[in-house]
């Protein structure tokens, strides 16, 4: 399988940019300016500055004019960086060279940013760092896309044929749709484009489980009856060729998942420190003489990837053989009195936030399923395993909406399922943070499902 080195190209053009800076600073020799404060501040403001512009986020079929756009926005929000350095550190000072080293980044960064993309272009002509493509569906749009791709050989693009199951012709012809899933599953093309005319939306969710497990991009060419989805981006190509991209989810991105672990282990920690600390030795007293056995109970659970860990809580029901069969029930006869109360007020689950801080579960997320449940919850919801793609959490989504406590129909366990999948599809911090003050909320008014 070919080695694709594409992952590194924006890293390595954000380290050039960051040199150029710093040396530009350092070839004027300004000693106002040579210094490791305003050196520092500049490249990390530059790095604060291209994330809120998109400076780096440039495509094969990315024009000139984009280019000269994304240089604009660069600067124009670099600017307003550059010169608050110098009213918060310098203010009073007279300060010499100031535009001249502006103009002289921006001159500098502007020639190496259309030189190294005209070189980028000229290496994939000469049939280097290419992307093998392959179409599924044959339409008029779609032949606009396979002369595009054979034509400019500076795109990129390695056109290895088609599958249909209209139109047959021997030239590029690779076989009937069902086909396509064999060929895709052996991992030797790196993006897929869908015409909708020729697949329906549940052949297209198909489509996307394999891709998303070969790591495949999926580009969709639409039609005059398209579907629109959250995660799909509007791309224009050469002749205002049109697809939409299918976007990364949001734990897509490391960015998002280091995040909502340092949360996680923040929020944990201050939980076991200012919790925890004092309420576990009250409470292995009054748990001991309410009942007989430990005050952890312990239990398989499944998390991230179907993988299964134990999870930790307070002990809230009496010994029993259907532990780890049967979730509670209302009026459920194995519940102490003292466990009543601690599941009325969550603090059952407090000892989960050992789990957090081991790995095996998040603050929010969906909630984690017993093994036996699970795969009669499969039968129920057809997409139930997309919750899978997440660790599971202490509190989530599902629950501070109501959904919570027994399962009593199946359209129970199928609003929660939705509720995961909406969560994971839409994930931000501020979602996780309303999250858990419901959760505070819910826990000092009380639930009725929480039994």
């Amino acid at each position: 399988m070919k080695k694709r080195y594409s992952k590194f190209i924006r890293p390595l053009f954000l380290l050039l940019d960051l040199l150029i800076i710093n040396l530009v600073v350092y070839l004027v020799f300004d000693k106002e300016f040579l210094n490791s404060q305003f050196l520092t501040y500049i490249s990390f403001f530059w790095l604060i500055s291209t994330l809120v512009s998109g400076f780096y986020k440039i495509y094969r079929f990315t024009t000139i004019y984009q280019i000269l756009t994304l240089l604009i926005k660069q600067f124009s929000v670099f600017f307003l960086g550059y010169f608050t350095y110098f009213g918060i550190f310098r203010e009073g000072d007279i300060v010499h060279n100031q535009f001249f080293i502006l103009v002289s980044i921006f001159s500098a960064i502007t020639f190496f940013k259309f030189l190294s993309f005209n070189l980028l272009h000229k290496y994939r002509a000469a049939g280097k760092n290419f992307r093998r493509v392959i179409f599924l569906g044959k339409d008029t749009t779609t032949k606009k896309f396979i002369e595009l791709f054979k034509s400019d050989k500076s795109l990129g693009y390695h056109y290895l044929g088609y599958f249909s199951n209209i139109e047959k012709s021997k030239k590029g012809y690779l076989g009937g749709l069902n086909d396509s899933f064999l060929f895709i599953s052996k991992g030797e093309v790196d993006e897929v484009y869908c015409s909708l005319t020729e697949l329906n939306q549940e052949e297209v969710k198909e489509l996307r489980k394999l891709t998303n497990s070969k790591n495949i991009k999926v580009k969709l060419i639409p039609n005059s009856n398209e579907f629109y989805s959250k995660n799909q981006k509007t791309e224009f190509y050469d002749n205002n060729l049109l697809v939409h991209k299918v976007e990364k989810l949001p734990f897509d991105f490391l960015e998002n998942q280091i995040l909502k672990r340092i949360f996680d282990i923040l929020f944990s920690f201050m939980v076991c420190v200012f919790l925890l600390s004092w309420s576990y030795p009250i409470l292995w007293v009054l748990v001991k003489l309410d009942s007989k056995g430990p005050l952890i109970f312990k239990q398989k659970r499944e998390g991230l990837g179907g993988e299964q860990f134990m999870c930790y809580k307070f002990r809230s029901m009496k010994i029993n053989k259907l532990a780890d069969q049967v979730h509670a029930t209302k009026n459920d006869i194995r519940v102490t009195k003292l466990g009543a109360f601690l599941r009325k007020t969550s603090i059952d689950e407090l000892p989960q936030f050992f789990n957090v801080l081991e790995g095996y579960m998040s603050v929010v997320g969906p909630r984690p399923h017993l093994k036996s449940l699970s795969k009669e919850y499969q039968k129920d919801v057809d997409n139930y395993m997309e919750r899978h793609q997440v660790k599971p959490g202490i509190t989530g989504l599902a629950q501070v909406s109501g959904f919570r406590g027994e399962i009593k129909k199946r359209a129970d366990i199928q609003n929660r399922i939705r509720l995961d999948i909406f969560y994971i599809e839409n994930w931000s911090f501020l979602l996780d943070i309303k999250i858990v003050l419901q959760t505070v909320f819910n826990v000092f008014r009380g639930e009725k499902n929480a039994y």
